[in-house]
């Protein structure tokens, strides 16, 4: 893990090292929620705007939570396959947006980006009385010994332009390293 100096937000980097061969090797990252606490305000998912791959009806960076308040499988919204798509989403940012659960007042998105997108295998949600937001990278054939990796940025961000930033300097990145800044 690297922490940035004066910065709410840190990076961090998985690999994995395989001991078997496989013909699809994911690795699970999850983040999971209530969606009626009224902790978020609204929901971001990079990876749908672009797409049009024709597996989501929904072509938009920000959700509101009410698209939330109703259960749904893993499958049925929000869906994104590396082997489906026509193409590689510019940015990978699952992000939702806190608020006070007392008073309402919006505060800062809570985020967490993929710095290179074509290490994203999947990327699904489903709504079962909580959300959960799944991750899988890798994905591909691997042989026993190799290994596979993915970067990530984790924290928090006033605005949507300020995590986009964030995205594209350090984007491309399957490691991460301390001599990062």
């Amino acid at each position: 893990m690297v922490f940035p100096a004066a910065k709410r937000y840190y990076l961090c980097s998985q690999r994995i090292d395989s001991v078997n061969s496989s013909h699809v090797l994911p690795d699970r990252h999850a983040w999971a929620y209530q969606a009626q606490a009224g902790r978020y305000i609204q929901r971001g998912l990079s990876q749908l705007s672009k797409m049009d791959d024709g597996t989501n009806s929904l072509n938009r960076e920000i959700i509101p939570a009410s698209a939330f308040f109703d259960d749904f499988g893993p499958d049925e919204e929000f869906n994104y396959r590396r082997d489906r798509a026509k193409f590689l989403p510019d940015r990978l940012i699952r992000a939702y947006r806190l608020r006070d659960p007392k008073t309402g007042a919006q505060g800062p998105w809570l985020a967490g980006m993929t710095l290179d997108s074509s290490d994203v295998y999947e990327l699904w949600c489903h709504q079962r009385g909580y959300v959960c937001m799944i991750e899988e990278f890798g994905g591909r054939p691997v042989r026993e010994g190799e290994s596979f990796s993915a970067a990530f940025v984790v924290g928090y961000f006033d605005l949507v332009e300020e995590m986009k930033r964030v995205y594209d300097k350090h984007a491309g990145h399957s490691r991460s390293s301390s001599r990062q800044t």
